[in-house]
């Protein structure tokens, strides 16, 4: 576990420091629990005599998948009175130990913002047929875009 730096009661680092530790532990969480039990039979032609396990991390790629996923479903918290996080939207179910949280949103990469180095997409390509980063649907941020064509000639 990190050691937690001493902030004032209430203050914005703490909340990070809160929220830091909240989300590094379900981090390591996430990275037992995906862990599997791998074995190894030893033996005269793999007559089994002798099994050897050991606990095996999970796929790298399988891990980030199921932590962008909670990252996508993170839960907004705020310090309450007592120095303790406490969920913004009080409707939802608690965060568990499994489930990220955060305290400030993320900025909005749609528009230019100079404080966090953010172009904006406005005037970029997109990919019309893309599901992905570089589609249209996600890149205009709903403002719509302009289609054309063009042709390459090849010498």
């Amino acid at each position: 576990r990190e050691r937690e730096k001493i902030h004032q009661k209430g203050s914005y680092e703490s909340s990070r420091t809160l929220m830091n530790l909240h989300n590094n532990e379900a981090g390591r969480r996430t990275v037992y629990n995906l862990g599997c039990v791998a074995c190894k039979c030893h033996g005269v032609s793999g007559s089994c005599s002798l099994k050897t396990c050991w606990l095996q991390l999970a796929d790298f790629r399988k891990v980030g998948d199921f932590l962008k996923e909670k990252y996508d479903s993170a839960a907004s918290m705020k310090l309450n009175s007592r120095g303790k996080l406490v969920q913004v939207n009080s409707r939802f179910n608690p965060p568990t130990t499994n489930d990220l949280v955060y305290v400030d949103p993320s900025p909005d990469y749609c528009v230019r913002n100079e404080s966090t180095g953010s172009m904006g997409t406005q005037g970029r390509l997109c990919n019309k047929t893309s599901e992905g980063m570089d589609g249209c649907e996600l890149m205009c941020c709903g403002r719509g875009y302009d289609q054309f064509k063009t042709v390459q000639t090849e010498r």
